[in-house]
């Protein structure tokens, strides 16, 4: 799945990007042999390619979240730290 190239995941917290990034490191890992995201953040920096790279990876993360966040949300009434209300 690709992002729109013009939408940045931008976490809000330390705690909010190492939750999205715990949700897709292992997939990370794997399609990317002897890289990590920390490599992938730290390059972006001056690289577009990581940059968009990045924000692809991100964006699988935003989702696995909303799917596992959202029904909670629901349930409890809370709203969602990653879009600011529930789905």
């Amino acid at each position: 799945m690709l992002s729109d190239s013009h939408h940045c995941v931008r976490p809000a917290s330390e705690e909010e990007r190492a939750f999205l990034e715990s949700l897709i490191r292992e997939d990370f890992a794997r399609c990317h042999p002897g890289e990590t995201l920390e490599d992938v953040r730290r390059r972006a920096a001056f690289s577009k390619e990581d940059r968009g790279l990045l924000r692809d990876w991100m964006a699988v993360a935003v989702n696995r979240a909303r799917l596992t966040i959202s029904p909670i949300c629901r349930i409890a009434g809370l709203t969602n730290a990653l879009d600011r209300r529930c789905d």
